[in-house]
């Protein structure tokens, strides 16, 4: 088998499975697992593929710019956000993660809610400008562009010294297995600061992230409370997570 249609079989695998287990592909293709190990790197290398141990996983679609993001499943995250929203009791203390979906949390409370909202994003804080009963509190530091958000040193110091109810947070991967990962160390160091301020963590996750992988972990799943997400309860990957005892929102 040529290496062209190696990786074209690698690719379909990927999609119809999941996953890609390099010894299976390499025993059902008869060739060698350094053989499939290239082709992982190579697609890997071309954004095509998260390579893991002993394999591959789909990549993140959120992995692109910012701006390029908001227009990715802008109805899912409307769903997501929605359902969010409604979490947000008047008179509570809110983290508020950055990120597109974040964003549209932002946009989707009341007007006339009456909580507190932390937040390392500039967007989400000027987001709530107009929302004259919201007290605002954001966190400092150096701004990572890729979500227009505060990470680093400065901002998880900040993060270590404020509390919540409720955090929502964002992120890239959402994997039965390899839980919750972001494609950057600092700004999964900052989610973990973050969520470990509040009593409860939700994680928003619009359907094309479930399944897919980055590289840096965020969290297991043991650490956040549920996950709300606009896929379908029939989903595979969905009803892996609900085996694993996640609390699923639906926002379908």
């Amino acid at each position: 088998m040529l290496a062209a249609e190696r990786r074209a079989h690698l690719l379909g695998l990927l999609a119809r499975e999941g996953k890609i287990v390099a010894k299976d592909v390499a025993a059902s293709l008869g060739i060698s697992e350094d053989s499939v190990r290239r082709d992982l790197r190579d697609l890997a290398s071309e954004g095509l593929c998260q390579r893991v141990y002993g394999g591959a996983l789909p990549v993140s679609p959120a992995v692109v710019d910012y701006a390029t993001r908001q227009t990715v499943a802008p109805d899912g995250k409307r769903k997501v956000a929605a359902v969010a929203a409604g979490l947000v009791r008047p008179g509570g203390a809110l983290i508020l993660d950055g990120g597109t979906t974040a964003l549209a949390v932002a946009r989707a409370l009341p007007r006339d809610l009456a909580c507190t909202v932390i937040t390392h994003s500039p967007t989400i804080a000027a987001a709530l400008l107009d929302h004259p009963q919201a007290e605002l509190f954001l966190l400092g530091g150096r701004v990572f562009k890729h979500s227009a958000v505060a990470c680093g040193a400065a901002a998880v110091e900040a993060a270590q010294n404020v509390s919540a109810d409720l955090c929502l947070l964002g992120v890239t991967g959402v994997h039965p297995e390899l839980g919750l990962t972001t494609g950057d160390a600092e700004e999964a160091a900052m989610k973990r600061a973050l969520s470990a301020r509040a009593a409860d963590t939700y994680v928003l996750a619009s359907s094309e992230k479930i399944g897919t992988a980055s590289r840096f972990r965020v969290l297991p799943w043991e650490k956040v409370s549920g996950l709300i997400t606009d896929a379908g309860p029939r989903d595979a990957r969905v009803e892996q997570l609900t085996a694993l005892g996640v609390e699923i929102l639906p926002a379908g």
